[in-house]
């Protein structure tokens, strides 16, 4: 006797694949824009706290006073850190597991340092606003689904790369969201690799080390992190004075090679039997993120981990960051990483797009696409003015934005209009924010980053406005 499924429930089957796959492409969506807007980062850091006192050099014993005045009366902490004036951020930041503050040029103590608003952004793209725990695995996921994507893609278009000039931009808009597809897809193909493995690996670091655990290290974890990242010195000397922040940040300076510097130091387990100090060094002619230096609490030398000069597995993993956010070759790169992330970002909303015109219908799931794609942007423009300008808490104000988009987008149930009205809003908050941040902070909104950033706001204004205007009013 066959099996036959009711066609009610192939209906209900049918209805939850369709809520599923926009549900994938809404969180890829997110991934891929936050993590364009990401690559800059430590400018919005700079244009969201403009005030914060900027310089590139700074004395270790200033360091060492500093780090004294800010440990006193903190909590215990596991970790301590010296964020030391670096290569596209000029500033120093002393942090434990508590509080952070940054450190003024003179060497007092300046204001607490924080970047909500760029948090939120950079939160998004590495968790979805989910705990960490979990969230960075389903980013993780999603990086090893675009790289199956990509690859299925490329196998199921064998004229892709013949084809790699051929748009059509008049008639049929699925041919023309297709092409779109299509073409972005193959100009930026090694990207996207390269994006999709390096996404992949940081959530799924843990789940490879269990791995590697089980088949050569008798289950042992603990052993795959040491052999990677380099393992905790052990039988370490009680230290006596000071904790010797200047002395090793002297030493890392003679045992690196010219042209490296210092930009972090790390305190592991201050104030215990355990303490010891690491500094993290900048190779500019490298992709590794830091050379690392390990030192006892009293400064003495221990060892160099060797991301460097070591094992070719080990400077590759330690690469993986620069790699991923295009931080190495200076703002050229940074400026095409954003062009070829906008491009990816393109592509995973054209996919989408292809499969709604190929239903021959329309329902709530092209409404709430709609309301998702061109509200997400409003969210980070109207989030940015509420917490850079009105300091008011805005996590939940980004994603109340994109749930009124998705109600706007049912409401009018027509996709140019309310497209039109989003990209106007999105424009219009675009110039109220670059204007109310150089309101807000007067002639420190034209020092270091703000004025890049507050350009760009302009220009990107300006683009969203052109789109709105080319849109049909029904």
């Amino acid at each position: 006797m066959a099996f036959r499924l009711s066609p009610q429930l192939v209906k209900n089957s049918l209805a939850s694949h369709s809520w599923m796959g926009i549900a994938i492409g809404a969180l890829m969506y997110w991934v891929c824009l936050s993590g364009t807007l990401a690559v800059l980062y430590p400018e919005f850091e700079r244009w969201e706290t403009p005030t914060v006192s900027e310089y590139t050099e700074v004395n270790p014993e200033a360091i060492q006073s500093a780090y004294q005045r800010f440990m006193e009366g903190q909590e215990p902490t596991e970790h301590a850190y010296v964020l030391l004036p670096r290569p596209g951020m000029p500033r120093t930041v002393l942090m434990s597991d508590h509080s952070a503050r940054v450190l003024n040029a003179d060497g007092t103590l300046g204001e607490p340092a924080a970047h909500p608003w760029t948090h939120i952004l950079t939160d998004l793209h590495l968790y979805l606003h989910l705990p960490s725990s979990w969230g960075m695995v389903l980013v993780s996921t999603l990086g090893a689904m675009l790289l199956a994507l990509i690859v299925s893609g490329v196998l199921a278009h064998p004229r892709l790369f013949k084809d790699a000039f051929h748009f059509r931009r008049k008639g049929n808009a699925r041919l023309e969201q297709t092409d779109l597809h299509n073409r972005l897809s193959v100009w930026g193909l090694p990207f996207y690799i390269m994006i999709a493995v390096t996404g992949a690996f940081y959530g799924l670091a843990s789940m490879l080390s269990w791995v590697a655990a089980e088949a050569f290290y008798d289950g042992d974890t603990d052993v795959v992190i040491e052999t990677v990242y380099g393992g905790h010195p052990e039988n370490l000397p009680e230290r006596e004075g000071p904790l010797g922040i200047a002395r090793v940040l002297q030493d890392s300076m003679e045992r690196a090679p010219e042209g490296t510097r210092p930009i972090y130091v790390t305190v592991e387990h201050p104030d215990t039997d355990e303490e010891h100090l690491l500094v993290g060094t900048h190779y500019p002619d490298r992709l590794i993120y830091a050379e690392q230096f390990y030192y006892d609490g009293a400064g003495n030398f221990l060892n160099k981990v060797g991301f460097s000069d070591g094992e070719p597995g080990r400077q590759a993993i330690f690469s993986v960051y620069r790699i991923h956010f295009g931080h190495f070759g200076g703002l050229g790169v940074k400026l095409l990483w954003v062009a070829l992330g906008l491009a990816l970002t393109v592509v995973s909303v054209s996919g989408i797009n292809i499969w709604l015109a190929k239903r021959k219908h329309r329902d709530a799931l092209n409404n709430l696409w709609t309301g998702i794609v061109w509200g997400t942007p409003l969210a980070f423009v109207v989030s940015a003015i509420t917490q850079v300008l009105l300091q008011w808490p805005s996590k939940w104000i980004f994603w109340g934005v994109i749930l009124a988009a998705m109600i706007l987008a049912q409401w009018r149930d027509r996709h140019p209009p309310t497209k039109r009205w989003l990209l106007g809003l999105t424009s219009a908050g675009l110039v109220l924010l670059a204007l109310g941040h150089a309101l807000r902070f007067g002639a420190d909104a034209f020092t270091g980053a703000a004025p890049g950033i507050n350009a760009g706001l302009l220009l990107a204004a300006l683009a969203l406005g052109l789109m709105a205007w080319r849109q049909p009013t029904r």
